[in-house]
């Protein structure tokens, strides 16, 4: 693999610093209405309870109505914001351009899927020593492998094929970069599948297979921003469904949002358009359903080997790795694989001296809950709030919002209504984080972080955000 110095800051596993964190807290209390617990000890391999007596559990015993020994109390107002800060970066005046900038990672287990880097690096382009800027976010699915993968591996690959790219045309050509950028996508996806067949066929150990077969059967989104301070030119190449938008300050001060990327998910029509184009003859409904690709949520991957493998290469990862975690394709329907692509869309923008600007990116966990408007909007507040001296927000009153009612909150399709928008938190990414779980709403907050496995990957996503302040 290529190398590039001075590495930029990501992450090798999950959960940096410790196993993840913990969403709820345990609290053990006293039996209530046990009139006597005698515990004798016996002397021998183990020790056994011999005598144990207690009387019956009354509900008259605990003051909320419930007879229980030990209860799980959901996060307070405080320990939700310890929750949300326990992954969290900021750079102030990174370089000329970038006045600041903001991450954060909320996993939605102990194992977090997603993965990130961000900082400098040095400029691909020959003679020049003004270093360039990126920012990273991996949105993994079936396990962290490939993810962790992009983490070490895309931004060499993408660094070297720009250096060779600048040998025939200046970097300012945006053509000449954008063409750089996805070839670099496409060469270590091809590497990385690639290499499940020569894992296989390999004399290394069952068990040395089974951990390195990972890289290619786990699969990730992924959302590289580069930034050139030379041409003052910002480069967003994303595959997948994770998300970039930029809010663009107007002479009036409001915030304009502008699109720096493309969903490529199976609701996005020119996706269907693409695969259908690309295997022309197939039933692209078929391959196509409920906004899936043969059973996949995102259109366009790293890894994710079993969409793209011959079927005797699948049926030999599941029979003799368990690398296959999907149900076997049907031959009738998988006639011509790759089904799923890492070639990335490519967009380029010009960051204008001296205007406000902000670019928000975020796997799909936050975009689920808020549109990138209402994200525009909520990080135009939090910069507004900062100007003022961070006042302390004023709090809702005991009857604002109620109960939560998680049923009706699922048939709004997740989406967090703008009354519920609050400002308080130091990190922008933080801020939007809070406010796409809900946001003043602490009841919502607090229950949606209490949910453990296997429950809380149906309530919420791991969510990783970076916002970078650019002239701000």
């Amino acid at each position: 693999m290529f190398d590039v110095p001075r590495l930029l800051r990501g992450q090798n596993a999950p959960g940096r610093g410790g196993s993840g964190p913990s969403v709820w807290n345990a609290k053990t209390t006293a039996p209530r209405g046990a009139h006597e617990v005698q515990q004798m000890i016996q002397t021998g391999r183990r020790d056994v309870p011999k005598k144990i007596v207690t009387s019956p559990p009354s509900l008259a015993d605990d003051k909320d109505g419930f007879p229980f020994g030990f209860q799980i109390s959901p996060p307070s107002p405080t320990e939700v914001t310890e929750i949300l800060n326990r992954d969290t970066w900021s750079v102030s005046k990174p370089s000329n351009d970038v006045s600041r900038y903001d991450g954060a990672q909320l996993p939605h287990s102990a194992t977090c899927e997603d993965r990130y880097i961000h900082g400098t690096f040095p400029s691909p382009a020959p003679g020049s020593s003004e270093d360039w800027m990126a920012f990273g976010v991996y949105d993994g699915h079936l396990g962290p492998r490939t993810s962790e993968a992009l983490v070490k591996h895309l931004l060499p690959y993408v660094s070297h094929a720009l250096g060779e790219a600048a040998q025939s045309g200046p970097l300012s050509d945006e053509s000449v970069t954008q063409h750089a950028i996805k070839s670099a996508f496409c060469s270590l996806d091809d590497a990385l599948v690639k290499d499940a067949q020569k894992i296989m066929d390999s004399d290394l150990p069952w068990a040395e297979k089974v951990v390195r077969l990972g890289t290619a059967s786990n699969g990730s989104c992924a959302l590289l921003s580069l930034y050139d301070p030379s041409s003052r030119k910002l480069h967003v190449a994303c595959t997948g469904d994770s998300r970039a938008v930029m809010g663009r300050q107007r002479p009036d001060g409001t915030w304009e949002t502008v699109a720096l990327s493309v969903d490529q998910g199976g609701s996005n029509p020119d996706e269907k358009e693409r695969v259908k184009s690309e295997h022309p003859g197939e039933n692209v409904d078929e391959l196509v359903k409920d906004g899936r690709i043969l059973g996949l949520a995102t259109m366009r991957a790293f890894g994710d080997f079993h969409w793209k493998a011959p079927l005797e290469t699948i049926q030999q990862a599941g029979d003799g790795y368990n690398a296959v975690t999907i149900r076997m394709p049907k031959p009738e329907v998988y006639k011509t694989p790759p089904y799923l692509t890492a070639k990335p869309e490519v967009t380029t923008t010009v960051i204008e001296k001296g205007r406000p600007a902000f670019m928000i990116m975020a796997s799909d966990g936050m975009w689920d809950t808020i549109s990138s408007e209402e994200a525009v909007g909520l990080v135009g507040k939090w910069l507004e709030w900062r100007a003022k001296g961070s006042p302390a927000p004023k709090e809702p009153s005991a009857d604002k919002f109620g109960h939560f009612d998680y049923a009706e909150h699922r048939k709004n399709k997740g989406r967090i209504p703008e009354a519920n928008f609050v400002t308080r938190d130091e990190n922008a990414a933080v801020h939007l984080i809070r406010n796409g779980l809900g946001g003043a709403h602490h009841d919502m907050v607090s229950g949606t972080l209490s949910f453990r496995p296997p429950y809380a990957r149906w309530v919420r996503d791991d969510v990783t955000v970076q916002v970078v302040f650019f002239n701000c």
